[in-house]
């Protein structure tokens, strides 16, 4: 299992293309956004209006890791890899092990980044720091779970990247990432809790404005736990059709 997570660190740490998705463009949708919706705007409101795009945005975001581990996933089962760990003695489990945690620590590490950006060009507030963490550590473990159940369904690169954009685009619309949820439909407000980012987004918005309730806390947190631990059973069941497609 450890030398998995040494090849897959030393390989992303390689990939320019990851390093876009995933620092450069979110940095960008954010000052963009920013600048539109605080045009002529001061005081508390421009305060709330980038207290809320900023996390919204990093929320967003790191949805889009899925697309690299399913790519990581597919690539394996086609270029026969998969099918020469399994005549090692690597278990299924540390195979899975293996390939997520180098990404479950590349998420955290790009939030990391994006909240710091938001904190030094931004000054957005970070009243509740410690429930801010354990948040991104949830909102973390979920994204990168989805993105493993999910390469190990899909038949193709394409076919992992169109639902990546299915999952990360619908989820931020219904979850109220891209405008307040009181200013959708009520049919919106009434599905947007069925999706992670509405629990990730609203649990941050509030911790960083130093308003989310210890009982709000645990909600969000147990929320995305169970999203997240569904998500690494699902990819535990389907393990072995995974690997009867492989090549040999």
């Amino acid at each position: 299992m450890i030398a998995v997570m040494q090849v897959e660190i030393r390989k992303h740490l390689q990939d320019v293309g990851l390093i876009f998705w995933m620092i450069i463009l979110p940095i960008i949708f954010t000052v963009l956004f920013i600048a539109m919706f605080t045009n002529g705007v001061e005081g508390d409101v421009k305060t709330q209006i980038t207290t809320s795009i900023v996390p919204g945005y990093v929320v967003m975001f790191v949805f889009f890791i899925m697309i690299s581990i399913v790519n990581t996933f597919v690539k394996d089962r086609d270029k026969g890899m998969v099918a020469r760990l399994a005549s090692t003695r690597l278990k299924p489990f540390g195979y899975l092990l293996g390939k997520w945690v180098p990404f479950l620590l590349i998420v955290m590490v790009q939030m990391f980044i994006l909240f710091t950006f938001g904190k030094l060009i931004y000054d957005i507030p970070m009243e509740q720091m410690t429930y801010i963490i354990v948040i991104a550590m949830c909102l973390s473990f979920v994204a990168t779970t989805l993105g493993v159940g999910l390469a190990l369904i899909v038949k193709t690169e394409n076919m992992g990247i169109a639902v990546t954009q299915i999952v990360a685009l619908g989820g931020a619309m219904i979850g109220g990432l891209w405008m307040p949820l009181d200013a959708m439909p009520s049919f919106i407000q009434t599905a947007s809790p069925a999706f992670p980012q509405y629990w990730a987004h609203q649990a941050m918005y509030d911790a960083l404005l130093g308003q989310l309730s210890f009982g709000g806390f645990m909600q969000a947190v147990a929320v995305l736990c169970a999203i997240g631990c569904g998500a690494m059973f699902m990819a535990w069941l389907l393990f072995p059709s995974y690997l009867q497609k492989a090549k040999h």
